[in-house]
């Protein structure tokens, strides 16, 4: 798992993050991973198969008959 340090964080904040930790009955760093998450994947962001599949089925779906190809992928060349 990675590791970050942040520099030159102004007293005040940490001290703000150590009080909203409190309230939320985690510690620093558990605060400070939780905002990072929620920041960068929001849990209402859009996901992509999803929506694709929600159009589908309002125009009533699809029936693909698709078969796999189950051949080895050849070797790549570049010339």
């Amino acid at each position: 798992m990675a590791a970050v340090t942040i520099r030159n964080l102004p007293e005040e904040t940490h001290r703000a993050l150590k009080e909203r930790a409190a309230r939320n009955g985690r510690s620093t760093e558990a605060e400070i991973r939780e905002i990072i998450e929620k920041a960068v994947r929001p849990p209402k962001r859009v996901k992509l198969g999803s929506e694709l599949a929600a159009i589908g089925r309002e125009f009533g779906g699809v029936e693909l008959d698709i078969e796999r190809d189950k051949r080895p992928a050849g070797t790549v060349t570049f010339k």
